[in-house]
């Protein structure tokens, strides 16, 4: 990746393609408990766990440092909605829970949940990549954006086997097969 926004647009190819699974899977009426503990443990582990530390820890305090609050709190709004995509998760896995322990009503639950992330997540990709990922190419400098990226080349080798971006993009490929029209 030359910059730090065209990695993190990258996840983001990925992150869309599990939410029009998860769109799929609910408007389906998908039933299966594995694959569904699969789309939580991809949203936990690499679109929150690995991409969205990206943003949090890294890019979100250095872009609002070069603009000194400048804008108009684009980084409050973004923090925002990843808080709102984990209360959907968090929905998720108590509706996963109580469908596998018997409750056939909790699978609407779960249906529910993963669309309201699925929409939640592609208007946020949108903002992101179109507006806040432009002012921070435009707030950041050259020297900026290669300390990003290698601080996120550091946090992708970290991570551990089973857990890396190829298995992820693995999974979210196999959900997709069971679920394309």
């Amino acid at each position: 990746m030359k910059t730090a926004t065209q990695n993190l647009e990258n996840d983001h190819v990925y992150i869309l393609q599990l939410t029009e699974v998860m769109q799929k899977m609910a408007s389906n009426g998908a039933t299966n408990i594995n694959h569904f503990k699969s789309v939580v443990n991809i949203i936990r582990n690499y679109a929150d766990g690995l991409h969205h530390k990206k943003e949090e820890d890294l890019l979100f305090p250095l872009f609002e440092q070069r603009t000194a609050g400048g804008h108009c709190a684009p980084v409050g709004v973004m923090l925002l909605e990843h808080e709102q995509g984990r209360e959907y998760v968090k929905g998720m896995v108590k509706s996963i829970e109580d469908y596998e322990g018997g409750n056939e009503a909790a699978l609407q639950y779960i249906h529910h949940n993963m669309l309201g992330y699925a929409e939640l997540l592609q208007n946020h990709i949108y903002k992101e990549n179109n507006i806040l990922f432009r002012m921070a190419d435009d707030a950041l400098t050259e020297d900026d954006q290669n300390l990003l990226v290698n601080k996120f080349n550091k946090i992708e080798a970290a991570a551990q086997e089973g857990n890396k971006i190829a298995d992820f993009i693995s999974g979210i490929e196999e959900l997709a097969k069971h679920y394309s029209e």
